[in-house]
């Protein structure tokens, strides 16, 4: 690991850590449990899909790094994509998918090192939801793996965890408080997390 390093994490309100009373989320969470000498910006916008984040992502993160240090991205987005309106899913499938296709492709281009996060559930959006975020967690899996980035599969977990479906439901719906951006965290820091952070894939 780089003595400079600096992280980016981009995505939705579950980056942001919508709902956690101590303004945490699992981003904060994280860091506090890789330790000092780290660089974070949070970029999570809440109701951001792919196609947002793809649109802002470079205008946003370039000018938080530097070309002598060690950057990373690490993203986060799929949940407001499965979400209908207006009779429709706001983002397919197989557009989300080319949207972090693209954003792995162009991480790699700048020398930027990547990490996805899977999308969360969201509890009151029902069963239909969960299937298609579930499903699209698994091509985005697949997807990753292909190309050599480290994922990290939340959905279907955080959709049987007590603790995050609970507080979610006790909230709006959605966005769970401190004990389920807690849960989501050690997903993270249980999977593959430090090794990512010791030595990146590029």
């Amino acid at each position: 690991m780089n003595e400079d390093l600096r992280i980016c994490f981009i995505g939705d309100s579950f980056v942001q850590g919508i709902g956690d009373p101590e303004y945490r989320g699992w981003v904060g969470r994280v860091l506090t449990a890789t330790g000092p000498g780290i660089t974070a910006f949070n970029l999570g916008i809440r109701r951001n899909t792919s196609a947002d984040v793809l649109r802002r992502c470079w205008p946003e993160v370039e000018p938080r790094l530097r070309p002598d240090t060690d950057n990373r991205l690490v993203i986060s987005f799929g949940s407001n994509d499965a979400v209908v309106e207006n009779g429709d899913v706001r983002v397919g499938r197989a557009r989300c998918l080319d949207n972090l296709a693209t954003l792995l492709t162009e991480s790699r281009e700048r020398a930027i090192h990547p990490l996805v996060i899977g999308p969360p559930p969201v509890v009151d959006a029902g069963a239909e939801h969960l299937r298609r975020t579930a499903e699209l967690a698994d091509d985005m899996a697949d997807l990753c793996d292909a190309r050599e980035v480290p994922f990290v599969a939340t959905t279907r977990q955080l959709a049987d965890d007590p603790v995050w479906t609970r507080e979610a439901a006790a909230g709006d719906g959605a966005h769970p408080g401190s004990g389920g951006y807690q849960r989501l965290a050690e997903l993270i820091l249980e999977s593959r997390w430090h090794a990512w952070i010791a030595r990146p894939t590029l």
